[in-house]
């Protein structure tokens, strides 16, 4: 307890200070410092945050609202809350559409990791009793960049789960997804039946070569061709739209992994074909047009689960996965 005590010589003086206008402005300035501050704490809404965050990486707000079984007008609504709570403008007229201002691209990067939160949580609570193992493969693509946000959140929320983990390269996954080996694996679709999988986005594949020095091609030698040491989806992609063009090619370089062949890519023995996810720095993609190459397909990148029903394990792993792939290929849209 404070005690405050004067000299009873002093009373009278004191008390006609508590009552001047010196006090009293006194008390108002503080209130006002203080008090504003306290007042002006804001709550942010995690739904209004869901919105926001999904409406940006789908690049629809439209698309969002479908997605959350709301109607658009009741997502605008949300926007427009936000904008309130957060006391400057988030969105910028850009053309037709909407961009972020920079207080919007703060808050979006705040938003992510309070949803990021709040679902490590939920996750946390309803999955209390998770235990066992689950078993998940991934391509080389993607793991370096994927694995660590994953199995982290993973394993705070799930202590008692072992996870085993395999990055290998798309055949190797289907396979131990077809034979019961893996309950999960994030890989290329090619269309075949192989397990119960759900698409995630569709990828443009590029030709991909050193970014210093630039690529060039000369005159009408066969392009020089960086890829693994057998068949796969990439190295068939590029040599079939070779073929179709009437240009020459040879295989110059190739790996049994994808690290061997970003190096030989950078080591200028030729071109490889990739799509841009966990694209090396030092590594570019190529316009068809600019540089004079065949155009490319896409490629679908899909969750396959070994069960049509995971076990509770497995599923909460996969809808963590799911949530850490949405920012990652967002960025990918926009770089």
């Amino acid at each position: 307890m404070w005690v405050w005590s004067v000299l009873d010589s002093d009373y009278d003086r004191v008390r006609l200070f508590l009552k001047s206008k010196l006090f009293e402005s006194t008390v108002l300035d503080f209130g006002t410092i203080f008090g504003g501050y306290l007042m002006r704490r804001v709550n942010l809404d995690l739904d209004v945050l869901r919105s926001f965050t999904l409406g940006i990486e789908l690049g629809s707000f439209a698309k969002a609202a479908e997605r959350l079984g709301r109607s658009t007008s009741a997502v605008s609504a949300q926007l427009k809350k936000l904008e309130e709570q957060a006391g400057t403008a988030i969105f910028i007229k850009a053309g037709r559409g909407l961009a972020l201002t920079g207080a919007g691209e703060t808050l979006l990067a705040y938003a992510r990791r309070l949803l990021e939160l709040n679902d490590e949580a939920v996750t946390a609570v309803h999955g209390v009793m998770a235990a066992g193992w689950v078993r998940i493969g991934l391509q080389q693509d993607v793991s370096e960049t994927l694995l660590p946000a994953v199995l982290g959140r993973f394993a705070r929320a799930h202590p008692q789960v072992r996870v085993e983990v395999r990055v290998a390269r798309n055949a190797e996954l289907m396979e131990k997804i077809a034979q019961g080996q893996l309950d999960l694996a994030l890989a290329w679709d090619d269309g075949g039946a192989t397990g119960h999988q759900e698409r995630i986005a569709e990828l443009p594949m590029h030709w991909i070569a050193a970014r210093d020095p630039r690529w060039q091609r000369s005159g009408n030698a066969p392009v020089q061709l960086v890829a693994f040491d057998d068949a796969c989806r990439f190295r068939s992609a590029a040599t079939a739209a070779l073929e179709r063009a009437g240009t020459a090619w040879q295989i110059a370089f190739s790996s049994p992994n994808l690290s061997g062949v970003w190096a030989g890519v950078a080591a200028g023995f030729g071109l490889t074909v990739r799509t841009r996810l966990g694209l090396p720095a030092h590594l570019c993609a190529l316009s068809d047009q600019q540089d004079g190459l065949p155009a490319l397909s896409s490629v679908a990148l899909a969750l396959f689960r070994k069960d049509a029903v995971p076990a509770p394990a497995a599923a909460l792993l996969g809808a963590i996965l799911l949530e850490e792939m949405r920012p990652l290929l967002f960025d990918y849209a926009t770089a």
